[in-house]
């Protein structure tokens, strides 16, 4: 027996039975496999912002009653209340839409509707969660939803007008692609480097090193378990995991290593490529926030400059809002309204402007070129601000510098004429 096998012996109280062994102090879960579940997805810090940013954005979209034949808002329909105030028993409006903008970005946001009997006018609309619902086609090509009553917890079933479903990405037409599905591999990669990231400094920073002996390191040896058992293990895993428990982990950073049995240990210096997962995890980010359509602002990323996010919060609304928005409003007024309201032209719509809101600059002189023009009076500025009507606000007024083209010639000669007659 040499000196390493004595020692390996002695240390794990086992009988014993010109090599290196590899010393792993910074690397990926023993399983080599990452998670890009939606729970394991949101631990990145970008991922879940994107999340956040896109459900709040509709969780806090005003939606309302909209005529479109006198393009008047209706403040007395019934459903006023379900859109802007209370959904259901238990949520506001924010959370219910937030929920189920959240369940929509992970594919499919189904809200049951539940409805008066009699009238089959909507009391409430409940978001049920992932899990809680499948989504199929029945014989007649028509959707059928298989839910968990959210009261009761039985199993019903559900035609298409009595569930609200926002759906992202689809092949099929009935069943949407979550997000996290579609940039599983970024969020792969993402993930891989924070626990790299996390693994290097758990480690104190250290890379990993090679145990170097004479001695032959070839066979097992029998290791006494907790129950009085015997186990082979290889004499290689034993000094590998004998070094890891003495000099891994942060509490064990910069600790002075005694080597005795015939080792020596060489440290692997980690290269300056290797410690570029800093940059790695900036193009990250982008990845991400192209998946979802977020600007690099709004996760503090990228370039900072007023003018530039002025710019891209538009882009973001018009680009990423306005289609997820058209989704809602479209969705909400065939399940939501009666068919009679439908064809008397009433719609569910919602109003973008509460994403703008925080842009006062483009926001004044949006509004005060609509008032010059006429199209705009001052109650119609106070109602997009939610503010109370003054007295005379209904009032248009118009420039008079811009005359039609055709009585131009004749406006010029009668202005040419009262100029001369006051000189």
């Amino acid at each position: 027996m040499n000196a390493l096998e004595r020692g390996l012996a002695s240390i794990m109280g086992a009988a014993p039975v010109k090599n290196a062994v590899t010393v792993q102090r910074l690397g990926l879960a023993d399983s080599g496999t990452i998670r890009t579940d939606a729970d394991a997805a949101m631990r990145l810090s970008t991922v879940n912002r994107c999340i956040e940013i896109l459900s709040d954005s509709m969780g806090k979209m005003p939606f309302f009653i909209y005529d479109s034949r006198s393009r008047q808002k209706l403040s007395d329909h019934p459903l006023c209340e379900l859109l802007g105030a209370r959904p259901n028993q238990w949520q506001t409006a924010f959370a219910a839409k937030k929920q189920l903008e959240a369940e929509r970005i992970n594919g499919n946001g189904i809200a049951w509707i539940r409805r008066d009997p009699s009238t089959l006018r909507p009391l409430e609309y409940i978001p049920i969660p992932k899990g809680r619902y499948t989504v199929s086609l029945d014989s007649n090509g028509s959707q059928r939803y298989t839910i968990q009553h959210p009261y009761t917890g039985e199993t019903i079933v559900c035609g298409r007008m009595d569930v609200l479903h926002m759906m992202a990405f689809s092949r099929n037409g009935y069943s949407g692609i979550s997000y996290l599905e579609r940039a599983s591999e970024v969020i792969r990669g993402a993930r891989a480097s924070q626990e790299y990231m996390t693994s290097y400094y758990t480690n104190g920073g250290q890379p990993s090193g090679v145990l170097k002996t004479e001695s032959d390191l070839a066979g097992t040896l029998k290791v006494k378990q907790a129950d009085g058992s015997e186990k082979e293990v290889s004499k290689k895993d034993l000094v590998r995991s004998e070094w890891e428990k003495v000099h891994s982990g942060p509490s064990n950073a910069g600790r002075i290593a005694v080597l005795d049995m015939g080792l020596d240990y060489k440290p692997l210096s980690a290269s300056n490529r290797d410690m570029q997962f800093v940059e790695q995890s900036d193009l990250s980010v982008q990845d991400i926030a192209r998946f979802f359509g977020v600007p690099l602002y709004k996760l503090q990323a990228g370039k900072q400059s007023y003018d530039s996010n002025e710019q891209n919060s538009i882009e973001y609304v018009v680009g990423t809002l306005h289609p997820i928005t058209t989704q809602w409003e479209q969705e909400l007024t065939y399940k939501l309204l009666t068919p009679r309201e439908a064809e008397q032209g009433l719609q569910i719509r919602g109003n973008m402007m509460a994403e703008l809101r925080g842009d006062f600059r483009s926001r004044a002189e949006w509004y005060r070129t609509m008032r010059e023009t006429g199209a705009f009076s001052v109650n119609d500025i106070l109602a997009l601000e939610d503010m109370p009507d003054v007295d005379g606000g209904d009032d248009r007024y118009a420039s008079l510098n811009y005359v039609p083209l055709a009585q131009w010639a004749e406006l010029s000669a009668k202005r040419a004429e009262t100029r001369g007659g006051g000189g």
